[in-house]
């Protein structure tokens, strides 16, 4: 996976966070990178964005399996990720999209 598309897509996450924040004080998601799959033989980023209030988190990853896309989950704190994850082309992710999926279901639990 390419360095630029994993900052992108970083970027993109962080605006959309702080966009919420501003907006909705009472939702306050902690967005973290997680590098260590790459050293566990999974080829692939990941951005986990976890909502402590709601126990809710977002899972976001680019595959180098699928390097024109988007894999990403909706899942609970207290849940493993399972294999059911949706697909999106890259170019359509938005900070807009970004920002619409943490607002949607971590404000409603």
């Amino acid at each position: 996976m390419s360095q630029s598309t994993l900052e992108t897509l970083s970027d993109l996450t962080e605006t959309a966070h702080a966009r919420l924040q501003q907006q909705f004080a009472d939702i306050n998601p902690m967005v973290s990178l997680r590098s260590g799959m790459r050293e566990v033989g999974i080829p692939a980023d990941m951005i986990n964005v976890d909502c402590l209030q709601t126990r809710r988190r977002i899972l976001l990853i680019l595959h180098d399996e699928y390097p024109d896309s988007l894999l990403y989950q909706f899942t609970d704190l207290d849940q493993e990720a399972g294999n059911d994850f949706q697909q999106m082309a890259f170019n359509e992710v938005t900070v807009e999209t970004l920002f619409a999926w943490m607002r949607d279901y971590f404000a409603h639990p």
